[in-house]
């Protein structure tokens, strides 16, 4: 067990449920809570998925528990039967894919109030660890380059985003919030930034967009909120864990975060090469409203996928801090953001296409 043990709220062997489990963020979850010394820990999984390396987990770390339960967070049986016991839940999973507003609802939200209603009947939770994302933050009436943190406000209208992923966490994260005042349930919020690593390849939108057959670089010398894998699940984990932090919301960046033009040149130095347009801030800015304008004056027969909104969300020059984490959590990253970088662009090198 971990020499911070005491501050957990926790036993090693009490029952850890985590969604999303076999997902890009929610295996390093898993290892990082074996490495700790937790024994009993409840990986919830679609029959769908292939789950090989959660599965090579099992029997590791002295013989730790990994449990795989098979089942679909839409069903109210599916969870009931996943929570049971359950200590601490890390709701990882959502709708990622989901282009359509209902089907990422669906996906994000109806699961969601379906697994608090589940830990609610059961009784035995300590903490509900609701893992949100950087989308849900507005940005828009924030000077540019001043600080995002975790007192900054979120969309109160993530519909005109025209994204779903956002729309679905902002509602998602809107009614964890709800229910836990409601049913007085211990809830904590992680946001993390750009999440990447070596099964990660694409790169984040907060750079720039290949939808016009040429790669617009839109982010410029705006800072890249990255967070290395490893470091994102050990914040998440901790969150779960730590005493003392029930109600509070923490946004999960990592340190010496890369400019959008520095991350953009390194690579295409070591990845490979591609035709790129840098548009200036009033340029995209610009091309983001007259989008937006001219949706309205179609009567949307062209979606706003570009929007203000949106620009402001991504593209405008933001500062970002993990103060809080570290201060509350004891956090600090374990992969230096060069390490973290050279080991996602050895991995992109392998012929991965960009995105």
């Amino acid at each position: 067990m971990s020499s911070d043990a005491n501050d957990f709220i926790i036993k090693d062997d009490d029952v850890i449920l985590i969604t999303g489990a076999s997902g890009f963020i929610g295996v390093k979850v898993v290892e990082n809570l074996l490495d700790r010394g937790f024994s009993n820990v409840r990986c919830f999984v679609r029959k769908s998925i292939k789950a090989s390396k959660l599965a090579r987990l099992h029997g590791q770390n002295g013989g730790a528990t990994v449990q795989m339960f098979e089942g679909n967070l839409l069903s109210p049986a599916d969870c009931v039967e996943a929570t049971r016991d359950a200590k601490v839940v890390i709701h990882l999973a959502a709708g990622r894919g989901e282009k359509s507003f209902p089907d990422a609802f669906m996906n994000s939200v109806v699961t969601t109030r379906n697994l608090l209603e589940a830990c609610h009947r059961h009784q035995s939770l300590r903490r509900f660890v609701n893992i949100s994302s950087f989308a849900v933050y507005s940005n828009i009436n924030k000077r540019p380059g001043n600080l995002l943190d975790e007192s900054s406000p979120v969309e109160l209208r993530p519909d005109v985003r025209g994204e779903a992923y956002t729309f679905a966490k902002a509602k998602q994260e809107e009614l964890v919030g709800d229910y836990s005042r409601q049913s007085g349930m211990p809830v904590v919020h992680v946001r993390p930034g750009a999440v990447y690593g070596p099964e990660n390849p694409a790169i984040t939108g907060r750079v720039g967009i290949g939808t016009f057959g040429i790669f617009l670089h839109l982010g410029g010398s705006n800072r890249i909120p990255f967070t290395y894998v490893d470091n994102c699940a050990d914040a998440i984990v901790l969150a779960a864990l730590k005493t003392g932090v029930d109600g509070e919301v923490f946004n999960v960046v990592d340190d010496d975060l890369p400019t959008s033009r520095q991350f953009l040149r390194l690579y295409k130095r070591k990845v490979k090469r591609f035709p790129s347009l840098y548009l200036p801030k009033v340029a995209s800015y610009s091309l983001c409203y007259l989008w937006e304008g001219y949706s309205k004056w179609s009567d949307g027969q062209l979606p706003a996928a570009f929007n203000r909104s949106r620009w402001n969300s991504f593209w405008k020059s933001t500062k970002y801090s993990n103060v809080k984490l570290k201060t509350k959590l004891g956090w600090s990253p374990t992969v230096s953001t060069k390490e973290g970088l050279r080991r996602y662009m050895a991995a992109c090198r392998g012929g991965v296409a960009r995105a």
